[in-house]
């Protein structure tokens, strides 16, 4: 049985820990501010100096992709309104998903490997937590702010695409809509815990903080296929299929977290460091 107060001190421990480790906090908090940033900038640049794209066959073809719920949603609009709102609010959503999964490596990297390097691994390993409670503060303290920052990633991206575009589309707001609340408050954490699981059993095997982040950059794969399979128009993400990939990354966030205490090897490692 797990005990909530242990948990939440070995939670308080590495989030004070967090706090002083520059390494740990820039990136943490630069990555998702230069998507937030870089995305709706990127768009609406890009999509400036085209007006007549509405009438190209690059324009048709983008459509002749897209579901026809979608294409309902765009009907009436102008060439130029038509591609920020399927770039923005389809095609940029499996992109934004790389935040939470940046923003927890850095963290769940650091978890074992951090301690480690600053050889506080052996007095962590010999206090009487089990290795559930062990695992399960390292975890939360990865999603935790990896969760906080793409909120705050999510508000400014929202906020800078409604304002460039507040005028273009008459007034109406792009964001918040439900996809994206779904794809923030839902999906991303589920995909976060996933990516923590695997990182931080990388990390309790790595020798260093940057080889497990090396390794741990390999979980990136899985979504480059998202988007480009978006890209493609093979799928898209909408509420029905948020709820199929989030139901089914939650049910295997639970059956890896039970994995990953039967297969943590703490005696395997204090072992080794002794």
């Amino acid at each position: 049985m797990i005990n909530v107060r242990k948990v939440a001190l070995v939670f308080s421990k590495d989030w004070i820990e967090i706090q002083r480790n520059y390494q740990v906090l820039l990136p943490l908090l630069v990555i998702p501010l230069i998507f937030a940033v870089m995305l709706p900038l990127m768009v609406i640049g890009s999509t400036a100096s085209v007006p007549a794209y509405a009438s190209s066959e690059g324009l048709q073809t983008l459509l002749r992709t897209l579901p026809s719920h979608v294409v309902s949603e765009i009907a009436g609009m102008t060439g130029r309104q038509a591609i920020i709102y399927v770039i923005s609010v389809y095609l940029f959503a499996p992109i934004f998903l790389t935040v939470p999964i940046m923003a927890s490596s850095v963290i769940a990297s650091d978890s074992f490997a951090g301690e480690k390097e600053r050889r506080t691994i052996e007095a962590l390993l010999a206090t009487p937590l089990s290795d559930g409670e062990m695992l399960l503060g390292k975890m939360l303290v990865s999603l935790v702010p990896a969760v906080l920052v793409t909120v705050g990633a999510f508000l400014i991206y929202s906020t800078l695409v409604d304002h460039f575009t507040l005028e273009m589309f008459g007034g109406g707001l792009l964001f918040p809509n439900v996809t994206w609340m779904m794809l923030i408050f839902i999906l991303s954490p589920a995909i976060a815990f996933a990516d923590i699981t695997l990182t931080v059993l990388i990390s309790a095997r790595a020798k260093g903080v940057k080889e497990a982040q090396q390794i741990s950059a390999l979980l990136l794969v899985p979504l480059i296929g998202m988007v480009l399979g978006q890209l493609s128009g093979v799928i898209l993400l909408d509420p029905s299929l948020i709820i199929v990939i989030a139901t089914a990354l939650m049910a295997i966030d639970a059956v890896m977290f039970a994995a990953s205490v039967k297969t943590f090897g703490r005696d395997h490692m204090l072992a080794r460091l002794t």
